[in-house]
């Protein structure tokens, strides 16, 4: 459990400086400014809290998945499946919805959205936590990556720790970015964006060697009938 907690918090650290550049502006944007450096403070952590309550309860929707399939023996399949649809979407990202689908997606973001905006002119702690709660349903694909991971650990419990974890992974960064404001350059971001492609390819290829179960150990080891797969380090 420790390193499926490190791996995922490791994950998080790593792609939190994709996130100022996706939340960024909507953690720059609360309204904290008129507060006290106190108010400030536990009002950015509240707002992120709420980001990780969602991403703790995709953790449950997602590591159920995953227990699911492993439990029919599809576990190795869904790790392959789960690396090529993260690949598709690197450098497809248009063949993985039809127009019909993607209106509806656009239409639910589009409420998302509106919410979040009429919940910035509440100011108090209630719609600073659902902020952070509704900003974890935008679209990501980095917390779609992280969510795949937590359906490759075959667990509910794993996938919740694991969500949770890269959550917390992303605390300081986007935190910081709530409390003091855009402190990362632009061309800074421009460079970590160019980069994040490049970080997902690996994680999708890990995912379909891990699939494989090719022998290799730690990165594609042999998975016995009714055994869980380990989870991918990210980290030492």
């Amino acid at each position: 459990m420790l390193q499926i907690f490190l791996s995922a918090f490791t994950l998080g650290i790593l792609g939190s400086f994709h996130c100022v550049g996706m939340c960024g502006p909507i953690a720059m944007a609360l309204p904290l400014k008129e507060q006290s450096d106190w108010g400030k403070f536990s009002g950015a952590l509240i707002y992120n809290l709420g980001r990780i309550t969602t991403y703790s309860v995709f953790g449950l929707v997602f590591g159920l998945i995953g227990r699911s399939f492993g439990f029919f023996g599809y576990q190795q399949g869904v790790s392959i499946i789960l690396g090529v649809l993260i690949l598709i979407s690197i450098f497809l990202p248009s063949k993985i919805t039809t127009r019909y689908g993607q209106n509806i997606l656009t239409n639910f973001f589009t409420k998302i959205r509106s919410s979040i905006g009429t919940l910035f002119s509440k100011r108090n702690r209630t719609s600073l936590y659902t902020i952070g709660l509704l900003n974890g349903l935008l679209p990501c694909g980095l917390v779609y990556m992280a969510a795949a991971l937590a359906i490759a650990t075959g667990a509910v419990v794993r996938g919740i720790v694991f969500m949770m974890a890269f959550g917390l992974g992303t605390l300081p960064l986007m935190w910081g970015m709530a409390f003091f404001g855009s402190f990362i350059k632009m061309s800074l971001r421009q460079k970590i964006r160019k980069a994040y492609p490049y970080f997902m390819t690996a994680i999708a290829l890990l995912l379909i060697l891990r699939g494989l179960g090719l022998g290799i150990p730690f990165v594609s080891p042999r998975i016995a009938m009714g055994q869980h797969m380990a989870p991918i380090s990210c980290g030492k």
